[in-house]
């Protein structure tokens, strides 16, 4: 059996690999229904969605496969983009009427009466903040949500939700070339405020991709990381994959890691660390960070 922890200080309990459903287009097709109801069957019980993928297809997806086991899933949506109604692009609506609006219609696609995570899609300082946490705080109250979160890397905006808000979550990009949220961890911790981790997997290229530049960091570099994770999963008997998921869940403040899937096959590459979890020592952390050069955010501060 699966074990399943605390989202933050709410009471969602979640098992610690989730399923970002982005990669997952084209509506309830067979393949993705199948992907969906395996993950379930393998104890994933965490789902994350947004209103932005495929204008609201996504939702609906998530909402016909998973309704006959809403009772013991943990769903969660974004709000705070509204597509242009000529379909070009999406404009950030940060206004306590659009969410208060905007619910209702995630609530209709997932085919649900209440969401268990409700997270805001981004998010500037220049918002207005409070009234944002006011129409949260009144979805709360109104039973249509039942925690709510940040979806976010920007630590300016971070800092000030997690001081003035009930947020359980920020949803972040964090792997071992991308480590800049480490910034706000410590707050976050203060907080007991849960890291949901995106993009653990660095879209492959720590697994089977052949090395490029990342952000700030050279070929030269990634190819340093590629050999770190190659020698460490070997020399622990896992796969690479494995190896990277335990990497980001290694950090107390980190819940859960969504990961992106598309197929049965990459499905079944979770299977290993959901059923056999193991502990990364501090020294397993420095070897595989060692040669590789710790960025920084550079704005948003």
């Amino acid at each position: 059996m699966i074990a399943l922890t605390k989202l933050g200080h709410s009471e969602l309990e979640i098992a610690p690999i989730g399923i970002g459903t982005m990669s997952l287009k084209g509506g309830a097709t067979k393949q993705n229904t199948e992907v969906l109801q395996r993950a379930f069957e393998l104890g994933i019980n965490y789902f994350d969605t947004a209103d932005l993928y495929e204008r609201g297809m996504n939702e609906d997806m998530i909402g016909q496969v998973l309704a006959p086991i809403r009772d013991k899933v943990v769903l969660a949506t974004k709000v705070g983009n509204q597509w242009r109604s000529d379909g070009s692009t999406w404009d950030w609506k940060a206004s306590k009427s659009y969410i208060v609006k905007a619910v209702d219609a995630s609530l209709a696609r997932l085919n649900t009466d209440y969401i268990d995570l409700y997270q805001l899609h981004g998010g500037t300082i220049e918002d207005p903040i409070d009234e944002i946490i006011e129409a949260f705080e009144q979805l709360v109250k109104e039973g249509k949500i039942r925690y709510y979160g940040l979806s976010s890397i920007r630590p300016n905006v971070i800092g000030e939700y997690a001081r003035k808000s009930n947020i359980v979550s920020v949803m972040m990009q964090y792997n071992l070339l991308d480590r800049r949220s480490e910034v706000v961890f410590p707050l976050l911790e203060e907080k007991n405020i849960s890291v949901i981790s995106r993009g653990a997997l660095t879209q492959g290229l720590l697994i089977d991709k052949p090395a490029k530049d990342y952000l700030q960091l050279t070929s030269g570099e990634v190819g340093r990381a590629q050999r770190n994770v190659e020698k460490l999963a070997s020399s622990l008997g896992i796969s690479k994959t494995h190896l990277l998921l335990t990497y980001v869940l290694s950090r107390p403040v980190v819940d859960v890691a969504a990961v992106g899937v598309r197929t049965l096959a990459q499905l079944n590459d979770l299977k290993d660390i959901i059923e056999r979890p193991i502990a990364l020592s501090e020294k397993n952390r420095t070897e595989l960070e060692r040669s590789i050069r710790k960025l920084a955010y550079k704005e948003h501060l």
